[in-house]
């Protein structure tokens, strides 16, 4: 009698015995490979890479830039960044640029970004808005969006071949909100902004939250709003997890980064459409000249020791625009779609009017309430969203000023336009 066919797709006792264990061993290497979400903090987002300033320090050079306010001014996290690239790249002969401006926010950066930075044509810029957003500018989501978009937008185009990497650090109220699990207004903008750039960020407020959660630190030894030395290294421990995920160092690149990357998309510099049409990626300064005086208007050097208030050094040598007659105008010409005053409001900070296009004057209080004893950098940006297209603004001293004003005076240090 013939037996019948055997079923040739049912593993015999023997294949079974070779098959599984094999099976099982991919299954466990498989298990064993620790994703990017696992081996990185919630602290750290890595989009992209590095590799146009890695290529550039490796050949013996490079150029950092460092922008922000008074975080990025003084010698905080900085440094230790500094440090830690010339740790890395110890061949290489570095030129560092410190782009922090005391109390200005993402506007100002956005304004001054060709003047400061991208004229300096750095290969990397490391760039923090987070808390002069929220305390000094007390920006809304939009604000905040536009201001930091501007910067990063005008360096994609502009300078393509720049990386850049943000750093969002923390203030009381902002680590209060980010302790409940919630993401504060300046940094929820930021990172929105830096998610659609493909640019990598650290979080010093998640990274704080959760050291003060373990019991690893405390608001007090971070030091507050401008961070002690141990604050600092937070930040700077943050940005070298970065350059240690990248590889970032004189070693070649590891191009299996860079072809993840660029399949995600992230890596390339291909510029997306805008986030905000109305973000201030054209921002700039105008030129003195191009505002056209009248009587009670002038580019001077004021005589800050007759003036009440303290102010900071380096404005000391700096022509401004100023006027404290109440009705007197100057006028210029832009071409775009927003304008605005970069100026020091003091204790005697007036009110500016102004019109657009012969339109009907609207009027802006340039007295913060950190002018009481200083003569405060604060940008504002007094229309946005107009037509792309040249226009013609009118600035008038208003008659009327803020309770607690002294008087009428406008200082501007520029005239602003996007």
């Amino acid at each position: 009698m013939v037996s019948p066919k055997e079923d040739s797709s049912v593993p015999s006792p023997s294949q079974g015995i070779r098959f599984i264990p094999l099976a099982i061993f991919i299954l466990f290497v498989v298990a064993a490979i620790p994703s990017r979400a696992e081996t990185l903090p919630e602290s750290i987002e890595v989009r992209g890479d590095l590799s146009g300033s890695q290529t550039r320090f490796q050949s013996g050079s490079g150029t950092v830039a460092f922008m922000g306010g008074s975080i990025t001014e003084m010698n905080g996290y900085r440094p230790m960044v500094v440090e830690s690239l010339r740790r890395r790249f110890p061949e290489t002969e570095f030129e560092f640029i410190n782009a922090g401006i005391s109390s200005t926010c993402s506007h100002t950066g956005a304004f001054r970004l060709e003047r400061d930075v991208l004229s300096k044509q750095p290969d990397l810029l490391l760039v923090e808005f987070a808390v002069n957003d929220d305390q000094d500018a007390a920006h809304s989501y939009q604000d905040a969006l536009r201001g930091m978009e501007g910067i990063i937008r005008a360096a994609r185009l502009r300078r393509p071949q720049m990386d850049i990497l943000m750093v969002h650090f923390v203030n009381e109220s902002m680590l209060e909100t980010t302790r409940q699990r919630k993401t504060p207004v300046s940094i929820a903008a930021h990172s929105a902004v830096a998610d659609h750039y493909g640019v990598s960020t650290c979080n010093v407020a998640v990274e704080l939250a959760k050291q003060i959660e373990s019991g690893d630190m405390t608001w007090e030894v971070y030091g507050g709003v401008h961070p002690k030395q141990p604050g600092n290294r937070v930040a700077a421990d943050l940005v070298d997890r970065v350059f240690d995920e990248l590889k970032f160092d004189s070693d070649p690149p590891d191009r299996s980064k860079h072809v993840l990357a660029d399949r995600s998309g992230a890596g390339r510099r291909e510029v997306p459409a805008a986030l905000d049409p109305h973000s201030f990626f054209a921002g700039r300064f105008l030129a003195h000249d191009s505002v056209e005086l009248a009587a009670g208007w002038d580019w001077t050097r004021p005589d800050w020791s007759a003036i009440p208030g303290s102010f900071r050094s380096r404005y000391a040598d700096r022509d401004l625009l100023v006027s404290g007659q109440p009705g007197a105008v100057c006028e210029f010409q832009f071409e775009g779609q927003a304008f605005g005053v970069f100026v020091l409001a003091g204790p005697d900070a007036g009110i500016v009017e102004y019109s657009v296009g012969g339109g009907p004057w609207k009027t802006r209080d340039l007295y913060h309430r950190y002018s009481r004893g200083l003569h405060y950098p604060r940008t504002i940006v007094l229309e946005s969203g107009l037509p792309n297209e040249t226009h013609q603004v009118r600035l008038r001293v208003s008659k009327q000023k803020n309770d607690a004003s002294t008087g009428h005076a406008i200082r501007i240090l520029e005239v602003t336009a996007s």
